[in-house]
C-alpha cells in the first residue's frame, strides 16, 4: 500500500513536471515564430498557461502589460489567485495571473504548489524577455531611421554648400549690375520697375544662399557670453507687431536668473524668429504663441509653443529636411527649420518637437551652459 502511494505520488509529480516543461517549451516556440505581433504572442502565451496548473479545468489566465489585458476565453475572477509581476529593465510593466474559479484545498501557496510558484515566476521572466527583445528591435529600427536621416542631412549639407558657393558669384554680378542700372539717367519708368524687381529677387536669392550656408555650417558662429532672456526680448520685438496684426496673443514666460551661455546672439535670434514665424504660419486667425525659457540639467531651454494646426507624424519626420514644406508655393522655402536645426547643433545643443494634428506644436531647444573659456576655444 505504501509503495503504491509512493508510486502514485511520483507519477503525479512527474505529470506536473511534464506539464510545466511543456508550457515553457510552448512559450519558447511562440516567441520564436516570425511575423507575430507582440499582441498575438502574448495572447498565445496566456492560452498556454491553464494546462500547466494542477486544476486546468477550472483555471483561467490573464497577462496584463501596460494596462492592456490578454485573457483566456471566458476569463472570470475566482476566489483563489496566483500572480507574478512582469518586470522589464527594472521597471514593473504588468502581471501574470492564474485564477481558480472554484475553491480548492490549501497546499503550499493557497491551492497552488510551490513548483507552480516557480513556474509562474519563470513565465513572467520569459514574457519580460519577449517584451524587452521587441523593444530592442523597435529601438534598433528607430536608430537606423535616425542614422539614414542624419546621413541624408549630411549629404544635403555638402550639396547645399557647393551650390551656394557656385551661385554667389553670378548672383553678386546680377545684383551689382541691377543697382548700377538703377542709377543710370534716362531709364524709362517701366524699365526702372523691372530693375527693382530684379534687385528684390536677387536680394531674396542671396538670403536663401545665406540660409543654405548656415544649414551647411559653412559660416562659423561668432560666439559671446549671452543671456537667453535678452535674446528673446530682442527677437520678439520684431514679431510683436505681426502677431498683434493677425490677432495672435504672444505670451512670454521667462525664467529669472538664467545662467549665461556661450553662443552667437545673432544666430540665436534667427532661431527664435524662425520658430515664432513658423508658429505664426501654422495659425489662421486668433491663437496663442507662448515663448518660455528655463534651466535644467546644465542646459538652458527655449520653448516655442503654439495653438496652430499641428503636424502629422509623417510631416514631423521631415520638418528638418531642407526644402521640405507644407506651405503653398511662394509662402516658404523649406529652409527655416533646417536652419534652426543647423544653428542649434552647431552650438552643441538639441531640438525636440511635439505635435499632433489639431493640437498645435511645441519646439524645445536645449543649449549647454559653457564656461567662459569655451568661447575662447571656439572663436
Amino acid at each position: 500500500m505504501v509503495d503504491d502511494q509512493l508510486s502514485y505520488s511520483a507519477r503525479a509529480a512527474l505529470t506536473e513536471r511534464v506539464k510545466e516543461l511543456t508550457c515553457l517549451y510552448g512559450i519558447a516556440q511562440i516567441a520564436g515564430q516570425p511575423g507575430m505581433s507582440l499582441d498575438e504572442v502574448l495572447q498565445s502565451v496566456v492560452e498556454q498557461l491553464p494546462a500547466a496548473w494542477q486544476y486546468p479545468d477550472i483555471a483561467s489566465a490573464r497577462i496584463t502589460l501596460d494596462n492592456t489585458a490578454y485573457e483566456t476565453p471566458a476569463f472570470r475572477e475566482g476566489p483563489q489567485k496566483q500572480t507574478a509581476d512582469i518586470v522589464v529593465r527594472g521597471s514593473p510593466r504588468g502581471a501574470i495571473e492564474i485564477v481558480y474559479v472554484e475553491q480548492k484545498p490549501e497546499l503550499d501557496e493557497g491551492p497552488f504548489l510551490k513548483e507552480e510558484r516557480n513556474l509562474i515566476d519563470e513565465v513572467a521572466r520569459q514574457v519580460a524577455n519577449i517584451v524587452e527583445r521587441r523593444q530592442a528591435e523597435k529601438d534598433k529600427l528607430k536608430l537606423h531611421v535616425q542614422l539614414r536621416h542624419a546621413d541624408r542631412l549630411a549629404t544635403l549639407g555638402m550639396l547645399a554648400a557647393g551650390v551656394a558657393h557656385e551661385l554667389n558669384e553670378p548672383l553678386a554680378s546680377i545684383l551689382g549690375f541691377a543697382q548700377l542700372a538703377k542709377r543710370c539717367s534716362g531709364v524709362p519708368a517701366s524699365a526702372a520697375k523691372d530693375i527693382e524687381k530684379i534687385e528684390a529677387a536677387s536680394l531674396q536669392a542671396r538670403e536663401i544662399i545665406q540660409k543654405l550656408l548656415v544649414f551647411a555650417r559653412q559660416r562659423p558662429p561668432e560666439k559671446a557670453r549671452v543671456n537667453l532672456n535678452q535674446v528673446v526680448q530682442d527677437g520678439l520685438y520684431f514679431v510683436e507687431a505681426r502677431c498683434a496684426k493677425e490677432g495672435i496673443e504672444l505670451v512670454r514666460e521667462l525664467s529669472p536668473n538664467l545662467p549665461e551661455i556661450t553662443a552667437d546672439p545673432a544666430q540665436l535670434n534667427q532661431v527664435l524668429v524662425n520658430l515664432v514665424v513658423n508658429a505664426l504660419q501654422s495659425m489662421s486667425g486668433a491663437g496663442r504663441i507662448t515663448v518660455s525659457t528655463g534651466f535644467c540639467d546644465s542646459n538652458v531651454r527655449l520653448v516655442v509653443q503654439d495653438t496652430g494646426a499641428g503636424m502629422s507624424k509623417d510631416v514631423l519626420e521631415k520638418i528638418f529636411v531642407p526644402f521640405f514644406t507644407t506651405k503653398d508655393v511662394g509662402q516658404g522655402t523649406g529652409l527655416g527649420l533646417p536652419v534652426v536645426h543647423g544653428i542649434v547643433t552647431a552650438h552643441g545643443g538639441s531640438i525636440e518637437v511635439e505635435s499632433k494634428v489639431g493640437c498645435g506644436a511645441r519646439f524645445e531647444v536645449r543649449l549647454p551652459v559653457g564656461a567662459p573659456q569655451d568661447m575662447e576655444k571656439d572663436t
